[in-house]
C-alpha cells in the first residue's frame, strides 16, 4: 500500500496524469462541439458532463502539484469521475447489447471512462473534503441530471433514444451511489485523520 501512496503522490506521475487528463479533457469538448453548438447558452455548462468531470480532476491534480487541497473541487471530482466513468462504461455495453456492434471509439471510450471512476476513487485518500464541499458537489450533480432527463440536455446516443427514460433514472440513482460514496470516503478520511492525533 505504501508503494501505490507514494506513486500516487510521485510529482512525475500527478504530471503524467495531468497531461492525460488534459488531453482527455480538450478531446471531451471536442466530442460535445455538436450538441455544445446546437445548445442554448444557460445549459451550456452542463452538457459536456465526461470532460468537465476530468476537468475537475484537472484543477485536483493541479493543486496537488502546488501541495495544496482544494475540498470543493475534490468532491465535485470524485462524484463526477465515478458517475460519468461508470456511466459511460454502461452506456457503451449497452450500445453494444442493442446494436450488436461497437466502433472502436467505443471501446476506447469504455477503458477512459473506467479509467476516469477508478483514478476518482484512488486518489481518495489525499481528499480533505468536509460535509458542505459534498453538499454543494451533490446539489451540482442532481441539478445536472435534472438539465438532461427534465431539460432534455443529456448525452447523445443515438442508438440508445428509445431507453431515455430508463437511462434517466438509472443515471439518477448513479448519482444518489456517487454521492453516497463521496460522502463515505469524506467521513472515513475524517475518523482516520482523527486517529492519528
Amino acid at each position: 500500500m505504501n508503494l501505490i501512496y507514494a506513486i500516487l503522490s510521485d510529482r512525475r506521475f500527478l504530471w503524467l496524469l495531468l497531461l492525460i487528463n488534459t488531453g482527455g479533457t480538450i478531446y471531451g469538448y471536442i466530442w460535445y462541439e455538436q450538441q455544445i453548438s446546437e445548445t442554448q447558452a444557460h445549459f451550456i455548462p452542463f452538457v459536456p458532463d465526461s470532460p468537465t468531470a476530468s476537468l475537475f480532476f484537472c484543477f485536483v491534480l493541479l493543486a496537488f502539484l502546488l501541495h495544496k487541497n482544494w475540498g470543493l473541487i475534490e468532491a465535485l471530482a470524485l462524484i463526477t469521475l465515478f458517475k460519468y466513468g461508470i456511466w459511460a462504461v454502461v452506456m457503451n455495453f449497452l450500445t453494444l447489447a442493442v446494436t450488436g456492434d461497437l466502433p472502436w471509439q467505443g471501446y476506447m471510450l469504455i477503458a477512459s471512462h473506467g479509467a476516469m471512476a477508478l483514478q476518482g476513487i484512488l486518489y481518495a485518500d489525499f481528499y480533505k473534503m468536509k460535509l458542505w464541499h459534498v453538499i454543494v458537489a451533490a446539489i451540482w450533480t442532481l441539478h445536472n441530471d435534472v438539465i438532461d432527463y427534465v431539460f432534455m440536455q443529456y448525452p447523445k446516443y443515438a442508438d440508445l433514444e428509445i431507453y431515455v427514460k430508463e437511462i434517466g433514472y438509472f443515471t439518477f440513482w448513479l448519482s444518489v451511489i456517487s454521492i453516497g460514496l463521496a460522502a463515505f470516503l469524506m467521513k472515513r478520511n475524517q475518523v482516520r485523520n482523527q486517529s492519528m492525533y
